[in-house]
């Protein structure tokens, strides 16, 4: 959740009732990614009368795939489910998932959205052009219809968390693993409350993490622009000995001036794109970690932030199955 205190207790009315119909023991992971608003909170004071809510602050805000990541990391069921709090995604659907995956015996169970009309029409475009990006360049199992609402098992989950990524894109990592999968349909839904966290601008982030932390495809659109500048610089060789030869004589400024251009513009872009990969290296070389926890419910150690202090939430992790014991 991020921002989300006028989403919380819409929210909560329709996942606690949909989890508790389930009979079968859970936890609901509720991750902060740094919020200014009073999400946390609210969801203190919910806490209070629902035992299994469970609350992951992060000391800032870290981004939607990252927060998601510290909300697997903290996951103790058999069975995750991950969920944004705005309602697009129904909790209901998460019985069905459950079920899916127990009667076909599969890993992942991918919520998959069979009408998209209450997104705007750039909305719907952009992630259109999203999806037939990525498809073509990270692989065709890409599903262009499921985002981050999907059933994972115990299994998927541990391999999630050993994952050395530092910034990794689960719509696109979790299928690329292999695991046995199914598929549960769902019309998705009007934004409850409040705005959207997912702007143009992040789009375009998630987008540039998706192609450059999953694929090498644009090394090799940089190795091919550097092949045709190569070929290009030959061609203008010759073209000036041959007419060095003829003794004819060019002003040759306009030409000139062209060709620093062409093969300038050339080489910053692909001089851009190794240095978004030689970034990432960097970045991982640190060792930073990627997010830290201002303060964990299922810890006897936290101290609670009671008085309202500016945190909030931004992704949901459902445990659903048998517990396991917290590791000391």
């Amino acid at each position: 959740m991020f921002n989300e205190r006028e989403a919380v207790d819409h929210f909560v009315a329709r996942l606690r009732p949909a989890l508790d119909g389930l009979g079968e023991p859970y936890e609901v992971i509720a991750v902060d990614d740094g919020s200014s608003d009073a999400t946390v909170s609210r969801l203190m004071q919910l806490r209070v009368d629902w035992p299994q809510l469970r609350v992951v602050a992060l000391r800032r805000n870290v981004g939607h795939q990252t927060a998601l990541r510290a909300g697997l990391k903290a996951a103790r069921g058999e069975y995750v489910v991950s969920i944004d709090a705005d309602l697009q995604d129904p909790p209901e659907t998460i019985g069905e998932m459950l079920a899916a995956a127990r009667s076909e015996q599969v890993d992942v169970v991918y919520g998959v959205r069979s009408d998209r009309s209450t997104d705007t029409v750039f909305k719907r475009n952009t992630a259109g052009v999203y999806y037939w990006m990525m498809r073509r360049l990270v692989g065709p199992w890409v599903s262009d219809q499921a985002g981050d609402f999907r059933l994972m098992s115990r299994a998927v989950v541990d391999v999630l968390n050993d994952l050395p990524e530092p910034r990794p894109v689960y719509r696109l990592v979790v299928p690329s693993l292999g695991f046995s999968s199914t598929e549960v349909s769902y019309v998705r839904e009007e934004r409850v409350a409040g705005e959207t966290k997912y702007p143009l601008s992040r789009m375009i982030r998630l987008t540039f993490d998706s192609i450059t932390g999953f694929s090498a495809s644009p090394l090799k659109i940089a190795t091919w622009l550097g092949l045709l500048s190569f070929l290009l610089c030959v061609v203008l060789i010759v073209t000036g000995l041959v007419a060095w030869g003829s003794g004819a004589t060019v002003p040759g400024w306009t030409s000139l001036y062209i060709a620093v251009l062409l093969l300038g513009g050339v080489q910053l872009v692909c001089l851009g794109l190794l240095g978004e990969y030689v970034g990432r290296i960097y970045a991982a070389s640190q060792g930073r970690p990627a997010y830290l926890v201002a303060f964990d419910t299922a810890s006897a150690r936290t101290a609670h932030p009671m008085s309202g202090g500016p945190i909030s939430v931004d992704i949901d992790a459902v445990e659903l199955g048998r517990e396991r014991e917290p590791i000391a």
